[in-house]
């Protein structure tokens, strides 16, 4: 396995010139995600302010609450899971294809169905192993974290056979993402101090460090046969 400084070695050449096509591409994805997200967590935040001294502006205010919750988490399901295989796989075709549309790339809802099925698996077998215990969760979690660039790269693949394939690439190799996204921790702490909008330039530089580490495993996997 290759060191980090590889890996972020590799990103930025990748990001060299198009770093500007990385923000906005991060920009996009955070508008939506907020235009999905926002209502809901608005609202979560005003509980509070829900006077429960008057039952009938209670039973309203929850009857509201809870369509604006299942609207958003019916967005999230087929907007926001899509949405986020797309956008982590904008960076690795910019790493791997010198594809710089990343705005286009971040858009695109190819093979969707199988997307969207892959990212809702993941999402159920992860919380049912955190109801084991919390530990086996974070463990299904790295896992699970080749998904999205093994659904972007392999259509034909189901989502129980991208799973599959992710968790037998990260055969040993889990605790060498979680020291891959670990090393960013300082970027991650002086982002506080520009109130998020360091985030911007964070993402793409972490996210394509790891599309990178995502080759790696892969042809590891290849050398090994794919073996299933």
């Amino acid at each position: 396995m290759k060191s980090n400084t590889y890996f972020k070695d590799t990103a930025l050449a990748a990001l060299r010139g198009n770093w500007g096509k990385g923000v906005l591409a991060t920009l996009v994805y955070f508008i939506i995600v907020s235009i999905i997200a926002g209502p809901g967590f608005y609202m979560y935040l005003n509980l509070a302010e829900v006077p429960t001294t008057n039952p009938d502006e209670v039973m309203a205010f929850m009857g509201t609450y809870s369509k604006v919750f299942s609207l958003t988490f019916l967005l999230e399901i087929f907007l926001l899971f899509p949405l986020v295989v797309s956008y982590l796989n904008c960076f690795r075709r910019l790493l791997v294809n010198g594809d710089n549309q990343l705005v286009h790339n971040t858009l695109d809802f190819g093979n969707y169905w199988h997307k969207v099925g892959a990212m809702i698996l993941s999402y159920v077998l992860i919380f049912l192993w955190t109801l084991l215990f919390f530990i086996p969760g974070i463990i299904k979690t790295f896992s699970y974290a080749m998904t999205p660039y093994i659904l972007d790269e392999n259509p034909e693949l189901g989502p129980s056979e991208a799973i599959h394939r992710s968790r037998l690439m990260m055969k040993g190799h889990k605790f060498d993402l979680f020291w891959l996204w670990l090393s960013f921790i300082g970027w991650g702490i002086l982002n506080i101090f520009t109130c998020g909008i360091g985030n911007f330039w964070l993402m793409p530089y972490m996210y394509t460090s790891t599309a990178a580490f995502y080759q790696e495993v892969k042809a590891d996997y290849e050398i090994n046969g794919g073996l299933d």
